[in-house]
């Protein structure tokens, strides 16, 4: 093993991306004990990934540093002391600085699919897929039959959670921004699809066959949230996992006193740093049989070659987006 020359997106400031981030050169040196090194097929642009560089996350990286947290790949070599992978596995790669031809990662941080896992389904499979598992299933008792309401319902973790929702026997109630995702989201698999105007107060009970939903998740805020509180059954939980419209949650009081709402936030970092190797692997294992048997897929707008940095970011950030855009990293 030795060390090797890759191109890699750093980010050297935080603030707006076309002035933080470039491609540059870097040295990668062997892997050490327990890491692998694994040279790297796609990786997605995520929303997390424009508020890490825009430095608006939970979490900052110190600079500089390589950007991107999750992503898949094939592992080249492996550092002493690593038993679990082997020279020429395909991985999906869960840890921050993927945007890069290789990179060096602790085995614990990679999950092995199958060789023939399409490597754009298996680069998204590590945050928007997971999250949508976890919240489905972490906080409320779900029988299936039984409805959860969902804002942002065309973005990746949206998607991911019509289709799970769907293998585990729920209905799903969504709430897009443009009418014209209704269609595409309906053969996903999603039982009703409202816009953002529609009142579910009044109406949300009626759209579900006269049931109301236990578990709302929220990526949006603002009166977006409020909407989803609204329609839910007594005693049912909104998880907030995203902030999209910068607007915070005015729950009123009577949501609280006479309903008994639960209000919850997931943040699938702090689930990774809390869980440990056998629940991760079981969660990653169900998604990968998912992606295996076709019932979980998720849309890819556009692939930009690593070089293109600036354009892929710029689309990245288009509101009207119908999928993904990722990195190729194999050129």
């Amino acid at each position: 093993m030795t060390t090797i020359a890759i191109r890699a997106a750093r980010l050297t400031q935080f603030g707006n991306p076309a002035d933080s981030i470039a491609v540059e050169s870097l040295e990668l040196p062997p892997p050490g004990p327990g890491e692998v090194r694994v040279r790297m097929s796609a990786a997605p642009i995520n929303p997390a990934d424009i508020n890490i560089i825009e430095g608006k996350y939970g979490e900052l990286p110190a600079l500089p540093a390589t950007i991107g947290n999750e992503g898949s790949g094939v592992v080249e070599c492996i550092g002493d002391g690593v038993a679990a992978l082997s020279p020429g596995d395909h991985v999906v790669v869960l840890q921050r600085g993927s945007w890069a031809a290789a990179l060096n990662a602790p085995a614990a941080n990679l999950f092995r699919v199958p060789t023939d896992t399409d490597p754009l389904q298996a680069a998204m499979m590590g945050v928007n897929p997971p999250t949508a598992l976890l919240m489905l299933e972490s906080f409320a008792r779900l029988s299936p039959g039984d409805w959860v309401v969902q804002n942002a319902a065309n973005s990746g973790v949206g998607r991911s959670v019509i289709q799970i929702a769907k293998s585990m026997g729920l209905h799903t109630l969504n709430v897009v921004r443009r009418a014209e995702l209704k269609p595409d989201l309906r053969a996903l698999g999603a039982d009703v699809v409202v816009t953002e105007e529609c009142d579910l107060r009044a109406d949300g009970r009626a759209l579900c066959g006269g049931a109301r939903p236990r578990l709302a998740l929220n990526a949006v805020g603002g009166a977006s949230a409020l909407n989803l509180a609204n329609v839910l059954a007594p005693g049912g939980t909104l998880v907030t996992y995203g902030a999209m419209s910068k607007q915070p949650l005015k729950i009123p009081n009577a949501l609280l006193i006479f309903k008994d709402l639960a209000f919850c936030g997931f943040w699938l970092t702090r689930w990774k740093a809390e869980s440990d190797a056998i629940a991760r692997g079981e969660v990653f294992s169900r998604l990968a049989g998912l992606v295996a048997s076709g019932g979980l897929q998720l849309a890819v707008h556009a692939v930009h070659p690593l070089e293109n940095l600036s354009a892929a970011l710029a689309e990245a950030a288009e509101g009207s987006r119908n999928g993904k855009v990722l990195l190729d990293l194999r050129g």
